[in-house]
């Protein structure tokens, strides 16, 4: 869109190449099997892990998060910033060892169990995604204020706003009990 501006691009740190690596090592290890492709995964791993750190490409614009990865399969994605309901962070003891930390993206109406989306690897990620949310809750914000039409809602008159509804509910349910007690006599 023309009137996206890119707010983050952020970087990869090349240290998760050696914890992808470690992790193909060790799942050849323990199916038993991939034992005997271990030195042949170690002199290839290397760069097939490096190729695919490459491939990796993250962009925080105002109004969305750009994610894209992958050598053979290429995956892009555009997460709209209102659908973000949460990003996780993840960092085990062995990725702690290398100082990195993977990200996860849960959006609303997400179809599937797990992540939309999952980044290893990006450096400052706990900036990356407080800068993530922040722009989130301004977006979220001011498409409110589109609705309710406001330019910027107070939180006493947010409060005032949510107080009202509640009241409003309330006497619709005290009216909806008074009929099904006159009914039910």
């Amino acid at each position: 869109m023309a009137d996206e501006q890119v707010l983050w691009n952020a970087e990869f740190n090349e240290r998760v190449t050696i914890y992808w690596l470690l992790s193909g090592a060790l799942i050849m290890t323990v199916t038993v099997v991939g034992v005997v492709l271990l030195p042949i995964w170690f002199l290839v791993g290397g760069a097939v892990t490096r190729r695919y750190l490459r491939s990796f490409r993250c962009t925080l614009t105002n109004r969305s998060l750009k994610v894209a990865k992958g050598t053979l399969v290429r995956v892009e994605k555009t997460v709209p910033l209102d659908r973000i309901t949460d990003i996780g962070l993840v960092q085990g003891p062995i990725m702690r060892l290398f100082d990195i930390e993977a990200l996860s993206i849960e959006t609303a109406g997400q179809s599937s169990q797990g992540s939309l989306v999952q980044l290893a690897g990006i450096k400052d990620g706990r900036k990356f995604r407080d800068a993530v949310l922040r722009q989130r809750d301004l977006v979220v914000g001011s498409a409110e204020d589109r609705q309710t039409g406001a330019a910027s809602t107070p939180a006493a008159a947010t409060t005032d706003g949510n107080t009202q509804l509640l009241a409003s509910i309330r006497d619709t349910l005290l009216r909806i009990e008074g009929k099904l007690d006159k009914g039910g006599r």
